[in-house]
């Protein structure tokens, strides 16, 4: 018989260092302490060492997942598979955690549930004083459902790109200023458009227009949260005329599968030679990878290529995906 392991929520350990009492970490702490325990046969020394917890922390989480009924015999074994993939996610692609959210069925559109995940991490790791830089996108948006509506004290996010001309519902600043707004925290933006004419006029915004401050803040950022955009034509990078047809297939020819910020970039995690690269309104991907906490969200399979050149570009600490997305990376 197998066995289930449930928890209401997920934790952002990497962020803030829980007491002894669990807080707000303790549910999916126990979680997997209680899976690597019931399912994978390991020492509660190992379980302590594998979580950063002591012996004691370990012995009384497994106690509160049995008196809070979160360890359950002979259950469904299909609802094991969540675990199992969030751990083989970690194994393989060196995160610190990996969050899978199940499908209602193989065809269903997996962003509402990703950003549901991605909401529900995001309340729980904010704390005062956090530096958060963040990208943009459909998944992005829809987190901003889940999210709580609190005020958190010194709390400041910045835009790691800048804005769309047009309103638009995915424009980067707009989804920057909505989460900021949820936490009551400061807001940075990038006063530029996404994509400007030439590196020198990029330069010039930087030096001399006063960008400088935003994208130096984005070298000293606690944590980052990013989604990446396929090359397929209806991706969300693709739909405010910034870039033509041409433009995509050129991009393509030079090895683009996917951009993070609108930085294309190949499926080995080399940004293309391409002159838009070099016009881009964005943080540093270099800057953003020496981030403490890197967290990426996003799903699809139209987006596997763009996620595997993810992972050896963006190096993240945290992905959270769906569980067929999943499926098909840990099978290539």
């Amino acid at each position: 018989m197998a066995k289930r392991i449930t928890s209401s929520k997920d934790t952002a350990k990497d962020i803030e260092p829980a007491s002894e009492q669990g807080g707000r970490r303790s549910a999916r702490l126990r979680n997997r302490a209680a899976w690597m325990y019931y399912v994978e046969d390991m020492t509660q020394n190992a379980i302590g060492e594998a979580l950063g917890l002591g012996r004691v922390t370990v012995v009384r989480m497994l106690a509160d997942a049995r008196a809070l009924n979160e360890v359950k015999i002979t259950l469904r074994r299909d609802l094991d598979e969540l675990p199992r993939l969030e751990r083989a996610l970690e194994a393989k692609f060196g995160l610190s955690q990996a969050i899978v959210a199940p499908l209602s069925s193989p065809t269903a559109d997996p962003t509402p549930v990703i950003g549901a995940a991605t909401g529900q991490f995001v309340s729980e790791m904010i704390r005062p004083q956090l530096r958060l830089g963040v990208g943009w996108g459909r998944t992005l948006l829809s987190a901003l459902n889940f999210m709580d509506d609190a005020p958190v004290p010194d709390m400041a996010v910045v835009s790691l790109l800048g804005g769309i001309s047009a309103v638009h519902q995915y424009n980067p600043a707009e989804f920057a200023w909505q989460f900021s707004r949820l936490f009551r925290a400061d807001c940075y933006l990038i006063a530029a458009p996404a994509l400007v004419d030439s590196p020198e006029t990029k330069a010039t915004l930087i030096e001399r227009c006063g960008l400088g401050q935003v994208f130096n803040m984005a070298k000293s950022l606690d944590a980052v949260l990013l989604s990446v955009g396929g090359m397929y034509p209806t991706a969300t990078t693709h739909l405010f005329n910034y870039f033509s047809e041409d433009d995509r297939k050129s991009l393509m020819a030079a090895g683009a599968v996917g951009d993070c910020l609108y930085n294309f970039y190949s499926e080995d995690g080399k940004i293309v030679d391409h002159p838009l690269n070099t016009r881009v309104m964005s943080a540093s991907l270099e800057d953003l990878t020496k981030t403490p906490v890197r967290i990426l969200t996003s799903g699809g399979t139209d987006k596997i290529a763009a996620l595997r050149g993810a992972f050896p570009l963006l190096k993240p600490t945290v992905f959270i995906t769906d569980e067929k997305t999943a499926s098909v990376l840990l099978n290539d």
